[in-house]
């Protein structure tokens, strides 16, 4: 049929069951025809068939050609002709074991059909959905929907536990929104935002993939770009409709609008079915659109009606989940013995998920899924490809959308207008203002040109950014054919820009003067600055071929999927441009007049500065004369990295300014009238908290509030944060009135009144502790404006969710009171009591009254007279372990104590179960007819409050590893669910393989507290228990653990918790206002289908809620400080100002999401391992991209706990900037900042990446700003400086250089550098400032200064720098379990120093040396500012490790430092220097993939090995050029005459033999050895173990002294002038790095396991070691990784000898070790931590060993100073003749 029939004339009979009339539900037939009989399911119809048979034609998608489904014959569903993989067709026949609550038979009557669970009354007494009951007038019985669930399970083969798992969801779901809704309307408004509505995500996909395009044409034999011609080409007046997408959407509302409700839910219970079991395939959601798509269409087939058996359970799980699951584990994967094994892939080989679901957005994609005979799905008519599904090839289909490969080009792509903002203006700026260099002075319009080349600078820019997008994307259809065309423009553009200056200065220099030049200047002028305009404003994706706005098809997808971002109200958007106008405009004016204008006066200088005699042995003077330029050249980088500063810090001035003006506009600041807060609570709890619109006013407001009041402050009471009597001065009392008619009346609290009449004071609680913050917080956070809350019974359901792996679930009695080592020196309860001592005051009183309650019932009363003086020491107990008598149940008190101030689930699952609480609280308050309904019983009360709370809130907790749990985690999970038996626990279960060397297979199952024992096995029977098709567990653990559990949750919203967090009674209550801010409360009574209707519908839909977090670990020292000072800053200042401008993303906790936004769109995080470390922030991008709004609510908080030791924090801050290393490569960013407008672009960049970019110029800045000075030295310490006096009279002599101008530029650097350190302490200032009120500001600023936390924040800038240099270049992010301890513990010299050598140290050693050099030739008061600077990045380390300074400790590291130099040469040691090098290497050789020797390192997650490019950049040209940079300074020195007036011989030869010399030595030393060892190893190995470890020795010492005795050569080489020697030694320090580099990058293979080839060389056995056919060539390469080690080891001997040197001084001071401990923890003496205790035995071996290092510490440091003091004193006298040194 090659026309389509007009419905209006020609009636098609369908060939199935349903009556006969044309299809009034067919999207794209435009008949409105009056006459069709509409089936509504409310009218009683009584012919119509049986609805099971479901032969209604609700949603045809216009299938109404005849003949369309030709059955061929029976439809064999295992597809005959393929063996089925698992296992026989009959194992997956047989029921699965029905589980506890199961639904039986087909029909079962309906109490058990649902999991409801009552104590008492007769089953069924409630109903389980009470607003879904028949007396409000249902669309569909629960029956009957029951009976589309298992129709639907028979058609498809979905298992029937995730059928009774879907039923309950929906049913909840429905519940949910018809409580505050008509059934009918909740009904309608879920399919729409499932199916069919406004934002659903299904319909965005259904036409962004065309695919009306395809279900219009009817035979769809033409695909991808020909099925778009081939409806070009039919058009006729009649079809021209069908092309306009106008009118496609509106047909779709039409075939919405008419489907019949029963149709609706179907298709509801068919998406949910399919999503329930669909695992993986989750986290691809346009995928699972497509997978629904087929199955819809295939079951109104009329072959799919007429089945009448039913196929097997767990059909589409086998044929349609598992094979795509296979393809994305194969992916990453391969497995060995069942055992999941990482692939050496990077991101760029691996289809990850964002691929496999790209693929579904465009026709031409779906047109590539093939089946296994060669045909094309889409060739299939639509109705036959569900069943085709199971023989798609998918191998052939996926393919990379999008290469995220490992390079710093993605910083150009993604942040192109950044770079072009900076780099063009500044080129504009300097270009201007520095005409010395090229010439301008004299030509005007030379001046202009040169200017103007801004734009050719703008042009090269994009030009790079193009290119490097041409790398990232693949070359398919629908990508590069505008790239090519941006290029041509970009090229166009760039001669425009640049082609008349070679013009101009080819004029300019034969006639000058010309007007004709001067004209083309001028024009160059503008049009360049309108280029850089164009480039800087417009978003690169949307030039010269619109994908954001462009009215085409084929950018479609695109549009929807990333560039639909929610628009802004007019006033945010106003305030965004009003935000960058003003950072900008302060920028560049600052900008012009601070750096520009000061750097023009030494640009002028220094330009035309030639250096005069000087001489060079082979260049000449070549080199030497253009010392100055080279100088100025480094001084230009110099000014541009100050430039990117400046931006970062007008940004944090005005958005700190905008923040806390929003803040003020908000109400939230303490500067509000204060007084009033407390008396006007009441009021506010009343007006804000309790619905009060709907309720009749029976009791006076004051009663109502009065019981919330209570509760709140009785709650503090059980969690001892107030003793008695705080508790009686702060409730709300009854009080007889007196008088003529005596009746009781409620007494406000005295806090109340106090708060407004002065004359009334009193403590009410315990200055300064966690219930002021917390009720001064309740208080505050009332003040603003928040959404009205709804009745209980009509608030929506929602569900928290909390992720467990191995956290500590509660704290057993051992770990609180044996310390833990002997580096901790306290146990865990003394801590915790140190830091709550009121809190735990109380808890000791009511302990007491708790023992004596017992001792009464058994034992003699304890109120005898005589007893009080013995009374006194019986507490003793406690007060030091809060028990007595080891009884379970008071030793159980103290460990729930000590958990609930630890970072323990426990502390988060009572923490949440306040909800619960809140709800039950909130119903009985507002609802007193039902205290008075049940009268007295109060257990029939309590029973009907539970049911409310658990149908409306639910909390699951998915424990991973829960069936995997040792005795002890079982025994807490256990007294979870008996304390919270409405807590539900999601895990893995897992069972033996079916046959023989399958795969085990994977449960997801369910249990809460209710769930029974089965007895054989003593483990809870879980309510639901899915097969999943494979281990979940794919990534990087938290988002698959999320997505495995989150088919269990309930209801509409989700709220996402970590495992740290905590929450508390009062803020629970506002858990209905917060539910307010997704803006569903007030929902339009309107079919979101009708015709008018859907305009109702049109607002973004709110994806995210996100809500302030308070860190409970704030006045914990000073770490713990500054983290949660970080965090304050980020999360609450940030964030307000950031999502008030639309820029906020999501991170993670303790936000609310909109579930069902965010499950339809690809659940709440990504979960690719590696790239989507950070896994929160993706599902921000991914909200954002797609069109949903991000809030953050200002007035409500959760607890959560921050790491708090250095190392700790450390990884934290490296995960972060790992994590950022994995999102510049991401295609999110790649999306957002290619396509966002320029302000919403830059409140990205700068809320995101920017910050961390920062820390990178910051770091960059500084080690720039030193090689600066380094060549400034050199031109002060040869040339004579001429002198000005103070009015600027000349005083020096002639032929002298004037440098004047370039020092005082130096002097303005140092102040800006200062200046960007010092802002990073601006935010939290003022947040403390505006939320705590002026003293406590200044007080916090002071602690944290006089704590060195300046020097923690250098530190930390570099180790975040580095994680994200070093992962854009090697990879290797892993998710680092941030330990969630305290830190009192001590890490020994070695642990930090090798976790910390590579980020900083080495850095900070190699400035240090520079810094000195500077020092010594150019001193200026300011360069202390860089001492302290680059010293903290070699001791921050030691600086925050506690007890650090104790004088034994700190020998007893020496003597651990130097073991671990020397150990792990005759055997393996997994702590040893050597260690510690290879691993450190391995990142850039890699690992061999010829597995040898030890299996089991088989298993050690292997980073792959860097791409080479990486390492060509990072490993060779860098090192390389630095190198070439610092002996070009030294040569410059030595091109002038001595002291002696001799003229120095070469200076490269001097440098090659001092900086080769001891790598020749080391050769030749392990060379002799190697030899020695080979001879005598064999015999003596046997006899001597440690013959190794000695040839080692000898062979390290030997080194240390060639490394020594070449350093004194290279210093008796220059005569003994220090600041020479020093240059000559940075020189030398970084060609050897060069070195080293060039050779491991260049010269080593693949690096093995294990550590053999180490042991061989120092033993001489290279037999029997496992390496096979490598024991002949390894030696070789054995040798050339020798010589690197062994200049390495000197080295670091070196290093670490230096950093104990300087850590040496505070050891001297008198009880310094008090004074530090009181620094970092802010504890006084009197409250400080005790020494620890030694046995007798211990105090004499560390005696022994303190004085036996110490002599040996001590006999080092004067070697050291010898060496270097010696020739200082002496070097007048010290002559030696060596006539080979005059030629040197």
């Amino acid at each position: 049929m090659a026309g389509r029939p007009d419905p209006r004339t020609q009636e098609v009979m369908y060939p199935s069951s349903s009556p006969s009339s044309s299809d009034p539900h067919d999207p794209f037939s435009n008949s409105q025809a009056a006459d069709h009989v509409y089936y509504d399911n409310d009218s009683d119809h009584n012919d119509y068939r049986p609805r099971d048979t479901y032969a209604s034609d609700g949603s045809n998608h216009g299938y109404n050609d005849d003949g369309y489904y030709d059955n061929n014959g029976g439809y064999d569903p295992y597809g005959a002709g393929q063996p089925d993989t698992d296992s026989e067709v009959d194992v997956y026949g047989h029921k699965y074991a029905p589980s506890a609550e199961s639904l039986g038979g087909p029909r079962v009557p309906t109490e058990s059909s649902t999991p409801t669970f009552f104590d008492g009354g007769p089953p069924g007494s409630r109903e389980a959905y009470p607003a879904w009951s028949s007396e409000r007038q249902i669309p569909l019985s629960k029956e009957e929907i029951e009976d589309i669930f298992l129709d639907l399970t028979q058609k498809f083969g979905f298992q029937r536990e995730s059928m009774r798992n879907m039923f309950d969801f929906v049913m909840q779901l429905l519940d949910s929104r018809a409580s505050r809704m008509s059934p009918n309307q909740a009904l309608l408004t879920l399919h729409a935002d499932y199916i069919g509505g406004q934002h659903a995500n299904y319909r965005k996909w259904y036409f962004a993939a065309q695919l009306d395009l395809d279900d219009a044409v009817g035979h769809s034999q033409n695909p991808g770009m020909q099925r778009l011609k081939s409806v070009k080409r039919r058009g006729g007046p009649k079809n021209a409709h069908e092309k306009s997408l106008h009118s496609a959407l509106d047909r779709w509302r039409q075939a919405m609008n008419n489907m019949s409700q029963y149709d609706r839910m179907r298709q509801i219970a068919l998406y949910l079915l399919l999503w329930g079991e669909a695992a993986q395939v989750r986290f691809v959601p346009e995928c699972l659109c497509f997978i629904f798509k087929c199955a819809d269409d295939y079951y109104r087939s009329p072959e799919c009606q007429n089945r009448v058996d039913g196929v097997p359970e767990g059909l589409y799980l086998r044929t349609v989940v598992k094979p795509l699951y296979l393809f994305i584990r194969d992916q990453g994967y391969e497995v060995v013995d069942g055992k999941f094994v990482r692939k050496e892939k990077d991101h760029e080989d691996i289809i990850g998920y964002d691929d496999v679901n790209q693929l579904f957005w465009y026709p031409e994609g779906i047109a590539r899924i093939v089946l296994n005979d060669k045909t094309r799905l889409v060739d299939l008519s639509p109705s036959q490809r569900f069943m085709q599904l199971h023989r798609v090839d998918w191998n052939r289909a996926f393919f990379k959308t999008y290469y995220e490969k490992r390079s710093f080009g993605h910083l150009i792509v993604n942040f192109n207008r950044i770079w072009v903002i900076h780099i063009a203006m500044y080129w504009f700026y300097t270009a201007y203002n520095s005409p010395a260099v090229y010439n301008g002075a004299s030509s005007t319009a030379l001046r202009w040109s040169a200017t103007a080349l801004g734009g050719a600078v703008a042009t090269g820019i994009m030009i790079c950014a193009t290119l490097a997008e041409f790398s990232y994307i693949p070359t398919t259809w629908n990508n590069t054919s505008h790239l090519t065309r941006r290029l041509l423009f970009l090229l166009v553009t760039l001669a425009l820009t640049a082609g008349p200056t070679f013009y101009i200065a080819i004029a300019e220099t034969n006639s000058p003067g010309g007007s004709l030049a001067l004209i083309l200047g001028i024009v160059q002028f503008f049009i360049s600055v309108v280029a850089t305009l164009l480039f800087a404003i417009l978003p690169s994706g949307r030039m010269f071929g619109d994908r954001v706005a462009g009215k085409s098809r084929k950018y479609l997808a695109n549009q929807t999927f990333t560039a639909s971002y929610p628009s802004l109200k007019p006033s945010a958007r106003v305030a965004s441009i009003l935000l960058w106008v003003l950072v900008f405009g302060c920028k560049f004016v600052e900008s012009y007049f601070f750096l520009t204008q000061g750097f023009r006066n030494p640009v002028q200088v220094m330009a035309r500065m030639r250096i005069q005699a000087c001489n060079d042995k082979f260049f000449g003077n070549g080199l030497c004369r253009y010392q100055a330029a080279f100088t100025l050249t480094i001084m230009y980088l110099m000014d541009l990295v100050l430039y990117f500063l400046d931006t970062f810090l007008w940004w944090i001035i005005w958005n700190t300014t905008f923040s806390i003006g929003r803040s003020f506009a908000l109400g939230l600041s303490i500067w509000t009238p204060w007084k009033d807060i407390y008396t006007r609570l009441p009021k506010r709890i009343y007006a804000k908290l309790l619905a009060t619109a709907d309720m009749e006013v029976k009791y006076k407001p004051k009663v109502l509030v009065s019981q919330i009041w209570n509760a709140i402050i009785i709650s503090m009471y059980r969690e001892h944060l107030l003793s008695i009597d705080h508790v009686q001065k702060l409730l709300y009392h009854q009080v007889d009135t007196g008088g003529p008619d005596p009746r009781r009346s409620l007494r406000a609290p005295p806090f109340f009144i106090s708060q407004s009449d002065k004359g009334f004071k009193g403590e009410f609680f315990p200055p300064g502790s966690e219930a002021e913050r917390r009720i001064s917080f309740f208080a505050q956070s009332l003040t603003t404006a928040i959404p009205e809350p709804l009745p209980v019974d009509a608030m929506p359901t929602f569900t928290v969710l909390t992720p467990h792996y191995s956290e500590k679930i509660l704290l057993s009695l051992r770990e609180i009171i044996r310390e833990e080592d002997q580096n901790t020196r306290v146990t865990l309860l003394e801590y915790l009591k140190q830091l709550h001592s009121v809190e735990w005051e109380n808890f000791v009183k009511d302990t007491k009254i708790l023992a004596e309650e017992s001792e009464m019932y058994n034992g003699p009363s304890p109120f005898g007279a005589d007893e009080k003086g013995q009374s006194k020491a019986d507490d003793l107990p406690f007060y030091c372990i809060g028990f007595k008598s080891a009884a379970p149940e008071f030793t159980l008190r103290t460990r729930i104590w000590a958990s609930l101030r630890a970072q323990t689930l426990y502390r988060t699952v009572s923490g949440m179960m306040n909800y619960a609480k809140a709800i039950k609280l909130l119903y009985r308050v507002e609802n007193p007819e039902v205290v008075q309904l049940f009268g007295g019983n109060t257990d029939k009360l309590e029973r009907e409050l539970e049911r409310m709370a658990r149908r409306k809130f639910k909390f699951v907790v998915s424990m991973q590893r829960y069936s995997k749990f040792s005795r002890e985690e079982q025994e807490n999970a256990e007294f979870l669910l008996r304390a919270y038996p409405d807590l539900q626990i999601a895990y893995l279960e897992e069972e033996p393989p079916r046959k023989e060397g399958g795969d085990p297979r994977l449960f997801s199952a369910l249990i809460d507290g209710h769930s029974e024992f089965i007895p054989e096995t003593g483990r809870r029977r879980p309510k639901f228990r899915i097969e999943l098709p494979g281990n979940p567990i794919l990534g990087d653990g938290k988002s698959d653990n999320q997505n495995h559990a989150i088919i269990f949750y309930r209801g509409e919203y989700l709220q996402l918790v970590d495992a740290n967090q905590d929450n508390y009674l009062e803020e629970c209550l506002k858990i209905r206002n917060v539910l307010g801010e997704f803006d569903e409360y007030a929902v339009s009574s309107q079919s979101p289908y009708a015709q008018w209707g859907h305009k109702d519908f049109k607002k973004p839909p709110v994806a995210i809620v996100g809500a302030r977090e308070y860190i409970f670990s704030e006045n914990i020292g000073i770490l713990g400080d500054l983290a949660a000072g970080k965090e304050q800053t980020f999360g609450t200042l940030a964030a307000r100002s950031l999502s008030w401008i639309g820029g906020k993303l999501h991170y993670g906790h303790p936000d609310f999401v909109n579930a069902l936004y965010m499950t339809t769109r690809g659940g709440v995080s990504k979960a690719q391992k590696g790239l989507h470390l950070n896994e929160d922030i993706y599902a921000g991008m991914n909200a954002f991209g797609r069109g949903g709004l991000i809030k953050h609510t200002e007035y409500y908080q959760c607890g959560k706990g921050r790491d708090l030791g250095f190392g700790t924090i450390l990884n934290f801050q490296t995960k972060i900037g790992t994590g950022m290393g994995e999102q510049m490569l991401s295609r999110e960013y790649y999306y957002l900042g290619t396509q966002l407008p320029i302000d919403r672009f830059l409140t990205f960049y700068y809320g995101h990446p920017g910050f961390q970019l920062n820390n990178m110029m910051v770091i960059l800045s500084v080690q720039i700003f030193v090689l600066t000075m380094v060549f400034l030295g050199t031109l002060n310490s040869q040339l004579t400086i001429c002198k000005y006096t103070q009015s600027g009279q000349f005083i020096g002599t002639n032929g002298c250089y004037n440098l004047v101008p370039v020092f005082q530029w130096i002097d303005r650097c140092i102040i800006s550098i200062f200046l960007v350190f010092m802002i990073a302490f601006l935010p939290l200032f003022l947040q403390e400032l505006v939320e705590r009120g002026t003293g406590k500001a200044l007080i916090r600023l002071a602690k944290h200064f006089g704590s060195a936390s300046p020097a923690f924040e250098v530190f930390s800038t570099q180790i975040s720098s580095h994680s994200i240099a070093t992962n854009l270049t090697f990879g290797g992010a892993r998710y680092i379990a941030t330990g969630r301890g305290f830190a009192t513990a001590r890490n020994s010299f070695c642990i930090l120093f090798s976790r910390f050598a590579g980020p900083s140290i080495y850095l900070g050693m190699r400035t240090l040396v520079m810094l000195l050099y500077v020092t010594l030739t150019l001193f200026t008061g300011w360069v202390t500012y860089f001492w302290v600077s680059i010293l903290s990045l070699c001791i921050a380390p030691f600086l925050f490790n506690p007890h650090q300074f104790s004088f034994a400790d700190f020998i007893i590291d020496y003597r651990e430092f130097l073991r671990w130099m020397n150990r792990g040469n005759s055997r393996t040691h997994k702590n040893s220097w050597i260690g510690y090098c290879r691993l450190s290497r391995t990142m850039i050789t890699g690992y061999k993939k010829k597995k040898l020797g030890h299996p089991s390192e088989k298993l050690s997650g292997d980073v792959p090995r860097a791409g080479w490019r990486a390492v060509i950049f990072s490993q060779v040209i860098f090192p390389t050029i630095i190198a070439i940079l610092f002996v070009i300074a030294y040569m410059f020195v030595k091109a002038f005459p001595d002291r002696n007036g001799n003229q120095p011989p070469s200076p490269l030869i001097r440098i090659a033999i001092v900086s080769l010399g001891p790598i020749v030595w080391n050769a030749a030393v392990l060379l002799v050895l190697f030899i020695f060892s080979l001879l005598l190893g064999p015999m003596l190995n046997s006899s001597v173990p440690k013959f190794g470890s000695g040839m080692a020795f000898i062979a390290h010492s030997l080194g240390v002294i060639g490394m020594i005795a070449f350093f004194e050569f290279l210093w008796f080489l220059e005569l003994w002038d220090v600041s020479h020697a020093v240059l000559g030694l940075i020189a030398i320090i970084h060609v050897q790095r060069a070195i080293h580099k060039i050779l491991i990058a260049v010269f080593l293979s693949r690096e093995f396991k294990h550590d053999e080839t180490n042991l061989a060389w120092w033993t001489g056995k290279w037999y029997g070691r496992g390496l096979g056919n490598h024991a002949i060539s390894q030696p070789a390469r054995e040798f050339l990784v020798k010589i690197i080690e062994l200049s390495l080891w000197s080295s670091d001997f070196l290093i670490g000898h230096i950093l104990l040197i300087i850590l040496t001084p505070p050891i001297l001071i008198p009880y310094v070790d008090r004074l530090h401990s009181m620094l970092l923890f802010w504890l006084r003496p009197s409250k400080q931590i005790r020494a620890p205790l030694y046995s007798l035995k211990q105090k004499r071996q560390r005696r022994w060993i303190v004085i036996k290092y110490g002599v040996v510490y001590i006999l080092s440091i004067l070697m050291f100073g010898a060496l270097i003091a010696v020739p200082l004193v002496f070097r007048e006298t010290l002559h030696f003749e060596c006539t080979i040194c005059q030629s040197i």
